[in-house]
């Protein structure tokens, strides 16, 4: 029996672009599609992610896209999702609240899916499966910062002061991705130092 005989059958849609391979599961294809748009964020912006542009990398029509994600948002949200797993592992090996803290810049600095898919949010909730998946996730990572820091969630005070960490956290992963940071004369560990003073009960 030849080589071609065992390969893959993937069929071809009307642009040439092929459509689900036979052989590859819909998770398979769902994770082929999210790792293709992680490579496209990186290197247009996930704020300018686009459809086709996934859909190019990934090597599926355009209209293929549409059975695994109804809208940029939502794949924005998935994108986002992942880092937040991603987050919230991290913060708990770290151990600590400057270990977490050190960690958490490090991998908000390097992707800006979380802060491009806070904005894909919609205002008022009703974002379906997409929202509540990323909405889950976040409240995982905050749980994970929480336990770092010492600061049990067990009441609105802690719950509190954990919201002003982690946006302490984001808004320093901006102004050292922009460059802004050191701009204004400050060093990311002097600062991560300062929330760890404050903030850790540990």
């Amino acid at each position: 029996m030849s080589d071609a005989a065992l390969a893959p059958n993937e069929s071809l849609g009307r642009n040439g672009k092929k459509a689900r391979p036979a052989h590859m599961s819909k998770a398979a294809s769902r994770s082929s599609i999210l790792e293709a748009a992680r490579r496209v964020a990186a290197r247009d912006g996930a704020r300018d992610l686009s459809l086709r542009a996934v859909a190019a990398e990934a090597g599926f029509a355009p209209a293929g896209l549409y059975s695994y994600f109804r809208s940029k948002d939502e794949l924005l949200l998935a994108l986002a999702a992942d880092d937040l797993t991603l987050l919230a592992r991290a913060m708990r090996e770290a151990g600590g609240l400057k270990g977490a803290s050190t960690v958490a810049l490090s991998l908000l600095g390097g992707t800006e899916t979380i802060a491009a898919a806070s904005q894909a949010l919609p205002r008022r909730g009703g974002g379906g499966d997409a929202e509540r998946l990323f909405n889950g996730r976040m409240i995982a990572a905050l749980r994970a910062l929480s336990e770092a820091s010492g600061l049990p969630s067990d009441n609105r005070e802690n719950q509190c002061d954990v919201v002003l960490v982690a946006a302490a956290l984001a808004g320093m992963a901006l102004l050292e991705r922009s460059g802004r940071l050191g701009a204004l004369g400050f060093q990311a560990d002097e600062i991560l130092a300062r929330l760890a003073s404050r903030f850790a009960k540990a």
